[in-house]
């Protein structure tokens, strides 16, 4: 039998409209300009959110003066203000559409990485790291965007994809923020060698503002249209905050909370302090520590993906039961590979160690996402918003501990290390109801017949 013309590799949709599989050269489909204009819009508010961190050590704090205490303060300011940012966006994706959601805030996090340059005491700079620290909410649309625009059968990979390289902003701004201070004062743009981070903060303000505009003009809220269109009357019941209360009446949620808090909160907390950590305990020079520490950031290319991949996969046999055993062996391994970076003392064993710890964090991260869209689809955005805000709530208590506990950061790591494994346990609480269980064992199956039938070729039925 011939085998006949192949077909083109397009998007073929399930009765919801949502895309049934990935297909990263398709830029005809609103699926998949969403899918990129998300991990894009997510990448460059991570990088400007932590564009601060590289440069911290030294030429930030000694331009102003901070101190070791109001240099971890700033940091858990930035982080901690992203909880409320978190719970408040998810909340507007539900009622607002993630399309305004998303440009209001990258036109926002433009004007506060831009005013930072302009802080010139302690007041001043914390006051600009609260407003960079919302730009840690650009996590929720992300993931609320793609799991609207994502059947069953691929949303844990598609979730998991554009979030891994979105955080691949973390990693990127390590690096890079060191040579873009570099360069604007070789250029001529600092007044002395101290205050270029200055003048460095508008290259990420200007980048925030281009894809601001990129999103508007290619996306739109779902498949069927903008948020207006699809969702013109609303009653009372719909409203955001009926719809908040409703995910945060549900324990499921919270567990995911304690899981996010491990993971996504302890990525959060090594974003903010990795620079720092090997400048402090191997000597390290600005630039050398800043291209190490991103390393970390960079396993989001596709670790973070994996998790998410895995979490699919074994949905086709185990169901959602299945997506959660992977996330809880994936803490559990979390959890040790942080205790024994803790343990180094070399540099090329630590750098060694930091990368394995690094792919399971996320891929616990994917894995974490490729459960949330079955909770509640009806309150999915402020599902997504508590969840996302455990990270940082993780974070903020992770730099408490450093700062109050008199252990060194070594020393803390290994506490870590163990309180992972035990958040990553109490995911076991995570359960469906069988008729759960059946909808998405059937919304799965659909969606990968779709997806086989997009890549049959011509003349075969």
């Amino acid at each position: 039998m011939k085998r006949g013309i192949e077909k083109p590799p397009g998007i073929r949709t399930d009765d919801q409209g949502r895309a049934t599989r990935i297909v990263l050269r398709d830029l005809r489909s609103v699926h998949m300009r969403t899918f990129h204009l998300t991990w894009l819009a997510f990448f460059v508010c991570f990088f400007g959110w932590f564009a601060h961190a590289p440069l911290l050590p030294s030429t930030i704090g000694p331009d102003l003066g901070l101190t070791t205490e109001q240099k971890l303060t700033a940091f858990m300011a930035s982080v901690g203000v992203t909880v409320l940012a978190r719970l408040g966006i998810g909340a507007l994706c539900d009622t607002l559409g993630p399309r305004k959601a998303y440009v209001g805030l990258l036109v926002f996090g433009a004007a506060a990485v831009a005013s930072s340059a302009f802080a010139y005491d302690w007041p001043t700079y914390l006051a600009s790291r609260l407003a960079m620290g919302v730009l840690g909410a650009s996590f929720v649309i992300t993931q609320y965007h793609t799991s609207v625009m994502f059947a069953p059968n691929v949303v844990g990979i598609a979730n998991a994809t554009t979030a891994g390289w979105g955080n691949l902003g973390g990693g990127v701004t390590q690096a890079a923020m060191p040579l873009v201070a570099a360069a604007v004062a070789s250029l001529g743009f600092a007044s002395s060698e101290l205050s270029r981070w200055r003048p460095a903060m508008f290259a990420p303000a200007i980048v925030l503002l281009i894809v601001a505009a990129l999103y508007w003009r290619f996306t739109q809220d779902t498949p069927a249209g903008n948020h207006a269109q699809t969702r013109a009357a609303q009653t009372r019941e719909d409203g955001s905050f009926a719809l908040f209360l409703r995910a945060a009446g549900n324990r499921r949620v919270w567990l995911l909370f304690l899981v996010y808090a491990g993971c996504f909160g302890m990525e959060l907390f090594v974003n903010g302090r990795a620079a720092a950590y090997y400048q402090g305990r191997f000597g390290l020079a600005e630039t050398s520590a800043g291209l190490i520490a991103s390393l970390f950031g960079l396993m989001n290319i596709f670790a973070r993906s994996l998790g998410g991949l895995i979490g699919d996969r074994v949905a086709a046999r185990g169901g959602l039961t299945a997506r959660v055993r992977v996330l809880v062996a994936v803490m559990v391994l979390e959890g040790f590979a942080l205790m024994t970076f803790s343990r180094m003392g070399a540099l090329p064993a630590a750098i060694a160690t930091m990368i394995v710890f690094s792919l399971f964090v996320q891929m616990a991260e994917g894995a974490t996402f490729a459960v949330v869209p079955f909770i509640d689809k009806k309150a999915l955005g402020s599902v997504a918003g508590i969840v996302g805000a455990g990270g940082n709530v993780g974070a903020v208590l992770y730099a408490q501990f450093l700062l109050r506990s008199g252990l060194s950061i070594e020393d803390c790591f290994l506490v870590f290390g163990g309180l992972v494994m035990v958040f990553g346990v109490a995911g076991l609480g995570v359960r469906f109801d069988p008729e759960t269980e059946a909808e998405a064992r059937a919304a799965y199956a659909a969606g990968e017949a779709r997806a086989r039938a997009s890549l049959r070729p011509l003349g075969q039925a």
